[in-house]
């Protein structure tokens, strides 16, 4: 099947890729990794590399923002270091720079905070210049979340003239900085608001591109617009049915699909067959790097009797502290202490969640002490977890068809 692609109404470096490819008869689905840690950026970079295949990552404003975010690295910093390190391994192409869910109250601190609308959009508006003033490729503008609408998702009309606002700002900032075009995309599957049914995803939309004209913003419509489709926090199993329908509404718009929540899916094969443009991988890049962490531990007390990292424990110890677990908590669980947890969703908790504290003091240290005491043994602890990280990493390059085309982009 084929499927209709209006270049010309998809912007930025991003619509560019995707352009090139499609004149060259790929059909792939391009790969967005979410950067929570050193290792993830490193494993992920040589991957990309050694299959020369294109990468995207994929930063939320949690991960990476003014203030530092839970990976301490600022927009400019982590794009730096990205393309630095691309470049080091001899990548084909450098990493594009995106940003994920750039959104009022999606990040954290701001909603513990309880800004206001203005205060919450005017915080989004300054990172969004952030991220363009840092070079970022691609601007995820995803106003789906309102506590005013708690309990219900916010409506579209609201949806849309948010998004279409802060496009408009990045816009017009960008514009005024001189600074080269950027692709959006827009849309969310977050369960607590968005664009959740085809009808929804149509309706989204036809709004959107009339919002966007009216603003004289045509040759800002979006390369992807996030679907919903199938997988979710706690579901791996990717529609084939489901996407297609997406698939088919966006080209008629002109954009592709991108889906979120991909990690542990059972069948990424499935989504270049059916045409989806991108989908992003996060939390699985946490698991490995946990579980890889944990193998090295179980290798260092058989090793050594005395002076060991307890990297484990640090591990949870830093997820409890953080509090972050709490906002995976499944309704019934509201109000129950982690010790009080089933064994099995307390380890689910810490494997997840220590994408928040892989820079906390307590944790580094530990860590350093595993490197050290194997390393006194001759074993490269850092280099086993980026290994670890690297074999999921392929195995997305290889399903979603990205390997060796990578040249000439």
């Amino acid at each position: 099947m084929r499927y209709a692609f209006r270049a010309s109404r998809v912007t930025g470096p991003i619509g560019r890729m995707l352009t090139a490819l499609r004149r060259r008869g790929v059909r792939c689905t391009l790969l967005a990794v979410c950067p929570n840690s050193v290792a993830v950026v490193d494993a992920v970079i040589e991957a990309a590399a050694e299959l020369r295949a294109p990468l995207l990552f994929a930063a939320t404003l949690n991960q990476v923002d003014r203030d530092g975010g839970y990976t301490g690295w600022t927009q400019r910093e982590f794009a730096e270091l990205a393309r630095a390190r691309a470049a080091s391994v001899g990548s084909r192409t450098r990493p594009a720079i995106c940003l994920d869910h750039g959104g009022p109250w999606l990040k954290d601190a701001h909603a513990a905070a309880g800004l206001t609308l203005d205060d919450a959009m005017s915080e989004v508006e300054l990172s969004l210049a952030a991220c363009l003033d840092a070079g970022y490729d691609l601007l995820h503008v995803d106003p789906t979340v309102d506590p005013a609408f708690r309990g219900a998702g916010v409506p579209i009309d609201v949806v849309v003239a948010r998004t279409a606002e802060l496009m408009a700002f990045a816009e017009a900032y960008r514009t005024r900085r001189s600074l080269p075009p950027v692709s959006y995309e827009v849309g969310t599957e977050e369960v607590h608001g968005g664009i959740a049914d085809p009808d929804a995803f149509a309706e989204f939309l036809g709004r959107l591109r009339r919002a966007l004209r009216a603003l004289d913003l045509r040759n800002a419509w979006p390369c992807f617009v996030v679907g919903k489709v199938g997988t979710d926090l706690h579901t791996a199993e990717f529609s084939a049915d489901t996407a297609r329908t997406l698939v088919r509404i966006a080209a008629g718009y002109g954009s592709m699909v991108k889906g979120h929540y991909t990690d542990s899916v059972a069948n990424p094969e499935e989504y270049p067959e059916t045409g989806m443009g991108a989908a992003n991988v996060g939390p699985e890049f946490t698991e490995a790097e946990h579980d890889a962490l944990a193998e090295l531990e179980e290798l260092e007390s058989r090793l050594f009797s005395r002076h060991r990292s307890d990297m484990t424990r640090a591990l949870e110890e830093a997820v409890v502290r953080s509090g972050r677990w709490r906002k995976w908590l499944q309704p019934e669980e509201t109000g129950v202490d982690f010790p009080h947890l089933a064994p099995e969703r307390r380890a689910w908790l810490v494997r997840t969640g220590c994408r928040y504290i892989w820079t906390q003091p307590d944790v580094l240290r530990a860590r350093a002490r595993l490197g050290t005491n194997l390393g006194e043994a001759r074993v490269d602890a850092e280099g086993h977890v980026r290994r670890r990280i690297g074999e999921v990493v392929r195995r997305y390059i290889r399903a979603f068809g990205l390997e060796g085309i990578a040249d000439g982009l």
